[in-house]
């Protein structure tokens, strides 16, 4: 039934300024509509709401992620407009902070400013 209609992305945050700011400013999706509530962008085609929800819960995992064709050169430019990737423990990454997964794949992960969890992935041929 879902099949042929588009899907809304939805993200919690706490100041609507400041994730318009982040999410426009930094990584260059532009908004195309705003309310009291939320601000929506569009992230190539597909709408991210971002709606203002207080205090926001994130979670330990990314909650959106963004599929590249060059991880290097997306974290050169996002580490570039300021954004710090993320480092964990758990996981063997490069000195960009990139994680190279047993199937080829690499990922990145970065914080939003309320803690959302969001990542780039470089799938594997």
């Amino acid at each position: 039934m879902l099949g042929s209609s588009d899907l809304v992305a939805l993200i919690g945050v706490a100041d609507l300024e400041q994730a318009r700011a982040f999410y426009c400013g930094v990584l260059g999706l532009a908004a195309v509509g705003e309310d009291s509530h939320a601000v929506t962008v569009d992230a190539h085609g597909t709408l991210l709401r971002l709606t203002g929800v207080g205090t926001p819960t994130p979670a330990p995992y990314s909650v959106l992620a963004w599929r590249v064709d060059d991880i290097g050169s997306a974290v050169d430019e996002l580490a570039g407009r300021g954004v710090a990737f993320a480092r964990y423990d758990s996981v063997e990454q490069d000195g960009r902070g990139v994680w190279s997964a047993p199937d080829g794949s690499k990922v990145a992960w970065f914080l939003d400013p309320d803690g959302n969890n969001l990542s780039l992935v470089q799938f594997a041929l």
